[in-house]
């Protein structure tokens, strides 16, 4: 079990199999304290935002396996009490692992750059799973972008050495966190309870609020901003909780999406669809749901798809907490009902009931981990041939994710047929006005948006329109 001690001025992890301490900044980027501090010069830096994969490592959290995630835009706080493996640390009684051996010698590596990002992208996939199948090997490879030498050679050398993958975890047992570390101007606090939280937040409303970082860490590795004091999520029992009944999940706000993918795959395909391309593995294993909510982006692909699935958010403060509908947790551009003193604790997902149907889709300029232009969720029901109820939600089409309310009257009641969606289809004008910007105009917005009611109404009659990015 991970324990607590009291304040020290040093980040303490196990790194490559031994302790070690370094004294800087919790702010400082994982990137930096690798190949800085550390002096491992194996990581590489490409685009600094968590896109390329060159810096990827495996860290481990808990008793779990390891993962990779991105460095350049994880913080030495998310490394306190951890185990991190770099490239440098596969090697196995000084030779290079099976998965190193089979990439050098099938030519799956040129000029070598993005390379150990590669490999420690397929190490995390291959001690999870012995027998990857192709689309896992892809779906591993989605955050590694450099491909000198095709796609081939790689995942034939991620096949050829998945069954004899070394154990799923070291053994090795993680060291204390502690719970505050100080130095050189940043603070970080790693509370261990939702009423510790709270406490904090309400003594320094001002302070960088980090579960995963996946988005903040961004403008931390732009040197855009330092974070003089930090509140971990991380250690926060309740936010790290997730519970079922044969209604809902509850997912507390730091449980990870590839936490959640895993919950939610069999009753929400489509959902579990969406969720690999907004993330790569890298990012799934380090970004939380109430991280991508709390930033209240408009065009985030968490929140459309949860307010179509009618799902509710808990805050809490030290004065309580307070539970209200996804939806009405948006108010403006970046701005939500989230007060100074509280904190997203947790998102109730209701399940699927009969006749019921789901379905999120996603268009961006690039399939995998890109940026939404448009993405549009659909909850129907249906009964004696016609709607009885629907939620239909939209991002990238106004300031915040946003119902369809108009496009969903004109449904009710009606078969999902060619003219009951091209009323629905023209209510949409009712219920946003797009603005134009590099990812889409506000008429190709509202032209895609109509597209998705159509593949919606395909998609349940069972012609299965296969879109990609557009």
């Amino acid at each position: 079990m991970t324990r607590h001690t009291e304040t020290a001025g040093k980040i303490r992890f196990v790194l490559n199999g031994e302790l070690v301490e370094h004294a800087v900044r919790p702010d400082t980027t994982a990137l930096d304290l690798i190949r800085g501090h550390a002096g491992l010069k194996g990581t590489k830096e490409g685009c600094a935002e968590g896109d390329c994969g060159a810096c990827t490592v495996l860290l481990r959290r808990d008793e779990g396996p390891r993962q990779a995630a991105n460095a350049c835009i994880m913080t030495a706080a998310q490394l306190d009490g951890t185990e991190l493996t770099t490239v440098e640390g596969l090697k196995q009684n000084g030779e290079l692992t099976e998965l190193q051996e089979a990439m050098a010698s099938n030519g799956s590596s040129q000029c070598g750059f993005c390379t150990p990002g590669i490999v420690m992208a397929l190490t995390g996939l291959i001690e999870k799973n012995a027998d990857p199948d192709e689309e896992a090997i892809h779906d591993a490879l989605a955050g590694n972008l450099c491909r000198c030498t095709g796609y081939r050679p790689i995942v034939e050398a991620a096949k050829e050495t998945a069954k004899s993958a070394s154990a799923k975890t070291t053994g090795l047992a993680l060291p204390e966190k502690q719970n505050e570390v100080a130095f050189g101007g940043s603070v970080l606090h790693q509370p261990a309870t939702l009423a510790a939280l709270s406490a904090l937040r309400a003594q320094y409303p001002d302070a960088t609020i980090l579960a995963g970082g996946t988005d903040l860490g961004v403008a931390r590795a732009d040197f855009h901003s330092d974070w003089d004091r930090i509140i971990s999520t991380a250690r926060v029992a309740e936010l790290r909780s997730v519970s079922e009944t044969a209604d809902a999940w509850t997912f507390g706000a730091a449980v990870t999406w590839e936490e959640i993918l895993h919950s939610v795959r069999e009753d929400y395909p489509s959902l579990a669809t969406l969720i690999r391309r907004f993330g790569s593995t890298q990012i799934r294993a380090m970004g939380t749901v109430g991280g991508n909510i709390g930033t209240a982006s408009p065009i985030g692909d968490g929140p459309p798809a949860l307010i179509a699935l009618g799902a509710e958010i808990t805050l809490a403060s030290t004065g309580g907490s307070r539970i209200m509908k996804l939806e009405d947790f948006f108010l403006d551009y970046r701005k939500t009902e989230l007060r100074p003193d509280e904190v997203i604790a947790s998102v109730s997902v209701p399940r699927p009931k009969p006749g019921e149907a789901f379905r999120v889709y996603k268009l961006s300029k690039r399939y995998d981990q890109d940026i939404s232009t448009v993405c549009g969720a659909f909850r129907i029901a249906m009964e004696g041939g016609k709607v009885t109820a629907c939620r239909i939600a939209y991002g990238g089409m106004a300031a915040i994710p946003k119902r369809a309310k108009a496009s969903e009257n004109r449904l009710l009641g009606k078969p999902l047929e060619s003219d009951s969606i091209s009323e629905a289809v023209e209510a949409l004008s009712e219920d946003f006005a797009p603005l134009t910007d590099w990812r889409g105009s506000a008429g190709y917005r509202m032209k895609t948006a109509g597209a998705l009611l159509h593949r919606l109404a395909n998609d349940l009659a069972g012609e299965i329109v296969e879109v990609m990015a557009l």
